[in-house]
């Protein structure tokens, strides 16, 4: 139930897109309504982002002029992205957000989530074609920097966040629109003798799992994203049909490693392709793997047959392949961890119905339990001067985020909020943790797929999280250390179907 694995292996290596920027290529802009000013927008291949230029009396009443880049888009669908205003602007009601829209006619259905240039944040929609505009606001004014439109059916919603907060709800609305909609970014400038300018970037769309899809039964095409956690910009450098999990960062910052279909694959950065890791007869490993502090080998979490049972078995290989040698002798295990003198493993392990932190010898040996608490302990993972080992566990009824000395001792809390927090990945300057955070009414005891998740940043001196992404993930999203050896970004995973 913890893991994700694959014990029937389709080999299927991905072969890389003639361009990461698929998602991006799809897009197209529009003048809607027939401003006298006309609109323009361009696509910054570099950081992924889009400046676009509108005008536009306005969006409102039974008819609308802006500018439009937007995509088609089929049922149910997630839009995210970061924005802002490019300058100081000449109406403070120019307007600039998300939209979905039925068609380019000037007086379609639609919805939106708008910010306008005084800050006034509203949700506004045409519930018949050619009927006038209504709008839900917020009563106070706010400018936000990331804006969030979600289609359920005929029920669209708009969220926002700001200063690394997590999205709330803003309003939403029953609409009866087409099954095949237009969904995009607009600015308006409330002035049809003026163009406005905003920015759009980390612009996702991601279409969620049918209701009842189970993600370990029905895996999801991934998108392998960096994420630079100072400036917040994510970058796409891979898109495949394929299903992926967990990518690690080697030590030399050259490569990643990541698992599908029970495979383990090394992703060359400069590239941009992967290639199989020959593992030998490991060909079911699941995604709890990672690269030893020296960057020589790999821990990895092999499904082993044994007395006609299948658990999770650790074992250490050459980081660039070869035959992988047993470790613990007792399954199920799954790897969290290396020490930073590379002698130690530390991982999760169910032992008599209850699953707990261990550690053990690189070199295999006698396990040692490192915690007793009823419940799931789990994500152990050592801090780069080797003085903690950062893991999560359910033992207050949530999952929060705890940490330890290496000998299990000292044991404390460091998370205690509504969210259920996994997988705390300490940064190699031994600043910053990042962990995957889901929703309160995803069970504490388990991290599924096919979720609206976060990736939260804490600083370790200080214990403030904010929110680095809104991404839809879950399971293999970020299970291993991802840091790149500089501590400036993180590599993870997301998934769309």
């Amino acid at each position: 139930m913890r893991k994700c694995f694959f014990l029937l292996v389709v080999v299927l290596i991905s072969v890389y897109s003639v361009k990461s920027q698929q998602m991006f290529n799809d897009y197209s802009g529009i003048d809607i309504g027939n401003p006298k000013l006309k609109g323009e927008f361009k696509f910054d291949e570099e950081i992924q982002k889009f400046i676009v230029s509108g005008a536009g009396y306005n969006i409102w009443f039974e008819r609308d002029e802006f500018y439009f880049v937007s995509q088609k888009v089929e049922g149910d669908f997630i839009m995210t992205c970061n924005l802002k205003f490019i300058g100081e602007g000449v109406d403070p009601h120019r307007k600039i957000g998300l939209m979905i829209r039925n068609s380019y006619a000037e007086d379609a259905v639609y919805m939106d989530g708008a910010i306008h240039g005084d800050g006034l944040t509203s949700l506004q929609y045409r519930v018949n074609k050619g009927a006038e505009t209504l709008e839900k606001s917020l009563e106070k004014k706010e400018i936000p920097e990331i804006v969030q439109l979600e289609r359920k059916g005929s029920e669209f919603v708009f969220r926002i966040s700001k200063n690394g907060q997590p999205l709330h709800e803003v309003a939403k609305v029953t609409l009866k629109m087409n099954q095949n909609v237009f969904a995009g970014m607009f600015v308006g400038s409330h002035n049809v003798d003026v163009l406005e300018t905003g920015e759009f970037w980390n612009v996702r769309i991601e279409r969620p799992a049918a209701e009842g899809i189970s993600g370990y039964e029905n895996p999801s095409p991934s998108r392998l994203e960096i994420l630079d956690v100072e400036t917040g910009f994510r970058e796409v450098i891979y898109e495949t049909e394929t299903h992926i999990e967990a990518p690690n960062w080697s030590r030399n910052g050259k490569f990643l490693i990541y698992n599908s279909e029970g495979k383990l694959y090394h992703f060359e950065l400069k590239k941009k392709a992967p290639k199989v890791i020959d593992s030998g007869f490991a060909t079911a490993n699941n995604n709890d793997h990672g690269i030893s502090f020296n960057g020589k080998k790999l821990a990895i979490s092999n499904h082993t047959e044994e007395n006609g049972q299948s658990h999770s078995i650790i074992y250490t290989m050459p980081v660039k392949g070869g035959t992988p040698k047993r470790v613990t002798d007792l399954g199920p295990s799954y790897w969290h961890g290396w020490s930073p003198d590379d002698e130690w493993l530390t991982y999760c392990a169910e032992r008599n119905g209850n699953y707990d932190v261990y550690k053990i010898s690189s070199k295999g040996g006698k396990e040692i339990r490192l915690t007793t608490a009823d419940g799931l302990d789990d994500g152990p993972e050592y801090s780069p001067d080797g003085k903690y080992i950062y893991f999560n566990s359910t033992r207050t009824g949530t999952m929060e985020i705890w940490r330890m000395k290496p000998d299990g001792s000292e044991q404390e809390q460091i998370t205690d909020d509504k969210f259920q927090n996994w997988f705390a990945h300490p940064s190699p300057d031994g600043k910053k943790l990042i962990m995957i955070s889901y929703h309160p009414e995803v069970p504490a005891n388990s991290h599924p797929h096919n979720k609206h998740v976060m990736l939260r940043l804490m600083d370790i001196e200080s214990g403030d999280l904010k929110v680095a992404a809104f991404l839809y993930g879950g399971q293999g999203t970020i299970n291993v250390p991802s840091w790149s050896p500089d501590s400036k970004k993180v590599a993870f995973v997301s998934y769309t179907y």
